[in-house]
């Protein structure tokens, strides 16, 4: 029997504390969806939309669109016919249909997410008080050699416990690629994540086999189909997965429990809801690695 749901939904709006600076340009205001299904035993069921459209989601409007042309009563059957042109609608509706407990922040290991720029050198102290021993500072948002000077600085501050995960997402070309991976190759860096363009796969893959420092794919497996066609075109690196924008939570799952992925699960500044089902995600997976949902002190509570 395929069970109807009440179905209605609601827009948000969050502005974080500080603008987030990357290489895609400053990001300053969070919009999601917030879907709410209640089945026939009237428990309400919650999901959450959170589009990326500049890593290849759909957009927060034509989230809106589809939500806006389904009926008050809709299946399961609609929830599984949702298109694979709208992951983040798959994600967001499917995870309300599984419904899944609520996780304490303390449960699972994060990393944290630094300030862009010089802020990381007086910011990483707060959060390794909070416990973090892993950190992400995203790069390629200045010149090169300001850069370098930084990530010396906050290498000389931090202590021998700690772990550095560079993000670049996707904004160097590949001789600053090279450099950054010469000048990590002696330090304690997790990983490079997503030094060049999506469409720079085959130079991606020759960074990954020639440089000591392990090599993050992110931009380009922002969706399921993207990662299976990293993976068959024989990437063995890390893969950065973002749950919140990658389709059904089931094939994801499916997928990853069929292949031995190396795996980090990471945010993309969803609210709790979006988060919990997110984590879920990750622990049924299965990853050694720290999640990267650190992202919390971002926003006001």
């Amino acid at each position: 029997m395929d069970d109807n749901f009440q179905f209605d939904f609601q827009s948000y709006c969050r502005s974080f504390k500080q603008p987030l600076q990357t290489s895609h340009g400053e990001w300053s205001v969070r919009e999601g969806i917030i879907v709410r299904l209640i089945p026939p035993n009237g428990d309400v069921q919650l999901g959450e939309i959170a589009p990326l459209p500049w890593f290849g989601s759909e957009t927060l409007e034509e989230a809106l669109e589809f939500c806006r042309s389904l009926p008050s009563c809709i299946s399961k059957s609609t929830i599984q016919a949702i298109p694979d042109r709208l992951p983040a609608c798959q994600f967001g509706f499917e995870s309300a249909l599984l419904q899944r407990s609520s996780i304490p922040n303390t449960a699972i290991a994060s990393a944290g997410l630094l300030p862009t720029g010089e802020a990381a050198l007086g910011a990483w102290r707060s959060l390794y008080d909070q416990g973090f021993r892993v950190f992400k500072w995203k790069i390629g948002v200045t010149d090169l050699e300001t850069e370098l000077a930084w990530f010396e600085q906050l290498l000389g501050q931090v202590p021998p416990d700690v772990r550095l995960r560079l993000d670049a997402n996707a904004g160097l070309t590949i001789d600053q690629a090279h450099q950054w991976l010469d000048h990590c190759a002696e330090s304690p860096i997790e990983y490079l994540e997503q030094p060049l363009a999506i469409d720079q796969f085959d130079l991606l893959l020759h960074l990954s086999q020639t440089h000591s420092t392990p090599i993050a794919l992110d931009e380009s497996i922002a969706t399921l189909q993207q990662l299976q066609t990293c993976y068959h075109n024989g990437w063995r690196g890390i893969y950065v997965i973002k749950p919140a924008i990658v389709g059904f939570p089931s094939k994801l799952q499916a997928f990853c429990q069929h292949h031995s992925l190396d795996m980090v699960f990471s945010s993309v500044f969803e609210t709790s809801i979006g988060r919990n089902a997110g984590i879920h995600l990750a622990i049924d997976c299965g990853t050694s690695r720290a999640l990267g949902y650190g992202t919390d002190q971002w926003f006001d509570s």
